[in-house]
């Protein structure tokens, strides 16, 4: 931990305890204090300063870096927060060192879902302008056809803004295949809701180079291989050309 003044977000996500986007949402709830003093955002660590999260008090994590593939059921929420959200991914997979899941993929939802202890590589992943794909499969209440996949493809308007052009393809009379490059909350479910359809199944199956490739409820390491591609593309944010990779051992929980 670097020994000057840190914005407390970037300091929960430099110690391995959650994402910035994370630790905003707990500032901005009053969770987090520094010395027993709820913070503003955007307030700063100092060296010696004692931060805590719900009363516990964070430490800097010493473990080695992880990184996770994880197949979410629905009905597991993606947050940290174990005392409040009683079906939380983190007490779901019970891994034995801190850990917490990158960006989100909401309740009703399934499929892959990163997790690690690494908050830059996190970060990185997570920012809207590098434009990093992720993939998913959809089923919604009704047939589609031609129109509906152009209209998705060029962009619905929601949110107050038009959503970015994508590559959309049918699948099967009533599921189709989308690949995102950013992350708008709730947004293929609202994309759909624009053009009169429910959205009745979600699934992820890919994330940058990382595919979905474990049973649902289960997870395992990224390979070195996945990493080693991971990294070169978060340094190349502008490449779009995302490799196959090969599986990794499977991993259950307990």
């Amino acid at each position: 931990m670097e020994q000057t003044p840190t914005r407390l977000n970037k300091y929960l996500s430099e110690v391995g305890y959650c994402s910035r986007r994370e630790a905003d949402r707990l500032i901005d709830a009053g969770r987090v204090t520094i010395n027993g003093t709820v913070p503003a955002m955007g307030t700063k660590v100092m060296p010696g300063d004692e931060v805590r999260v719900d009363g516990k008090f964070i430490e800097q994590n010493e473990e080695p870096p992880v990184y996770i593939a994880f197949n979410k059921p629905v009905g597991i929420v993606c947050t940290t927060a174990t005392q409040v959200e009683k079906d939380n991914i983190i007490d779901f997979i019970d891994y034995p060192t801190r850990i917490y899941p990158v960006g989100r993929l909401d309740k009703a939802s399934e499929g892959l879902i990163l997790l690690t202890n690494d908050g830059e590589t996190s970060n990185k992943i997570l920012k809207a302008r590098n434009h990093h794909e992720k993939e998913y499969i959809v089923t919604v209440n009704m047939p589609i056809d031609e129109d509906f996949i152009t209209k998705m493809g060029n962009g619905v308007p929601i949110l107050d803004t038009i959503t970015r052009k994508c590559e959309v393809s049918q699948i099967g009379e009533n599921r189709f295949k989308i690949t995102l490059t950013q992350g708008l909350n709730r947004q293929i479910r609202r994309m759909c809701e624009h053009l009169g359809y429910k959205v009745v199944r979600l699934k992820r199956i890919r994330i940058m180079n990382i595919k979905l490739d474990v049973a649902k409820g289960e997870y395992r390491n990224l390979t070195e291989e996945e990493l080693t591609t991971l990294k070169k593309l978060l340094s190349h944010p502008e490449k779009t050309n995302y490799p196959k990779t090969h599986s990794g051992k499977r991993r259950r929980r307990n």
